[in-house]
């Protein structure tokens, strides 16, 4: 990185000549560190804030498929139910983690893993025959977990207002997709799909809820209305 003596700016490359006046730049000492331009930004949230609702919801999500399962079905075809479950939990992590890690293409990253997850869990559910189980179960956890994981990185990390419209939208898209299965018929359990229609709604209301004027305004603005 070079340095313009006249401007007093930092310039990337090995310009020779500022870009901006023409002026003969110079190299940094031997030694002597050159400031990074981008400014560093510290974090607005706590790590362990994070973790620890990651870890409690975990452990409420994986608590209510026990109860449900003693409550709905207790013989050996709920072992769709208990492989959903720990994937969703997966899912779950994997989504808040990679908020606390990059925090940017947050909702692309969780398209991207709701979708390949989805597609793994089909073609497996394919060759053992078709019994159903990923899209009754699975694609609905999977869903489910990661709206709840949106929620977490929502609530505790202080999403941007521009990014709340996204994950907004985002949490709307992973709620139509099992219920799109239960409208077509494709389900043996109308019970997930439905749940997750509905916790998606839920979140919807509660992001609305925390910040709706803020949204309401930066939605506009974009649309230009």
């Amino acid at each position: 990185m070079r340095r313009c003596p006249e401007c007093s700016v930092d310039i990337e490359g090995a310009w020779g000549h500022c870009p901006l006046c023409a002026a003969p730049t110079t190299a940094p000492a031997a030694g002597e560190a050159t400031p990074s331009p981008i400014p560093a930004v510290p974090l607005q949230f706590s790590r362990r804030r994070v973790l620890r609702a990651l870890f409690l919801a975990s452990i409420a999500v994986i608590l209510a498929s026990f109860t449900a399962q003693l409550l709905f079905s207790r013989d050996l075809d709920g072992i769709g139910v208990l492989r959903s479950v720990w994937l969703g939990v997966s899912a779950m992590w994997l989504v808040v983690l990679m908020a606390v890690r990059k925090r940017r293409n947050l909702a692309k990253s969780t398209v991207y893993l709701v979708v390949l997850v989805g597609l793994v869990c089909v073609y497996w559910d394919y060759l053992t025959g078709w019994l159903g189980w990923s899209l009754t179960y699975a694609v609905p956890i999977v869903c489910a977990s990661s709206i709840v994981a949106l929620l977490i990185t929502v609530r505790v990390m202080r999403i941007e207002v521009g990014e709340h419209i996204v994950y907004s939208g985002l949490t709307v898209l992973l709620g139509l997709a099992p219920i799109g299965f239960l409208l077509f018929g494709w389900v043996t359990t109308p019970l997930p799909s439905a749940i997750c229609g509905a916790l998606s709604l839920l979140a919807l209301v509660l992001l609305q809820l925390g910040r709706g004027r803020q949204v309401r305004h930066e939605l506009a603005k974009r649309l230009h209305v």
